[in-house]
């Protein structure tokens, strides 16, 4: 009798390493593991957007407070230019305007 080399496709005998059988369970594990790839790549991916906007939120709260400090220099500013002492001081100084006496005003009734 010829012997059967581990390479030979005869019918009914083994071929080499081993025969595949696929059962129905071999292709639940399949589908599984399949999921749990997909799973964890959606797992990386969610990861990976979420500190990327956790850094552009960082970078937005940063420039809110420059823009804060800003602000308050600038209402510090417009509260020191308007001043009713300053305004009464410019308007004396560059325009010549002064207060009338009590001579020159007239109360209008009606």
């Amino acid at each position: 009798m010829a012997e059967r080399t581990p390479g030979s496709t005869s019918r009914g005998q083994w071929q080499w390493p081993f025969r595949l059988r696929l059962t129905f369970m071999h292709g639940v594990i399949l589908v599984l593991l399949l999921l749990v790839i997909l799973s964890a790549l959606g797992v990386i991916s969610t990861a990976y957007h979420t500190r990327s906007q956790y850094a552009r939120l960082q970078t937005m709260e940063h420039r809110h407070d420059q823009l804060q400090t800003v602000w308050s220099r600038l209402l510090l500013e417009e509260s020191t230019w308007s001043t009713p002492s300053r305004i009464e001081n410019l308007a004396r100084d560059r325009l010549e305007m002064h207060v009338p006496d009590v001579h020159h005003t007239r109360v209008m009734r009606p």
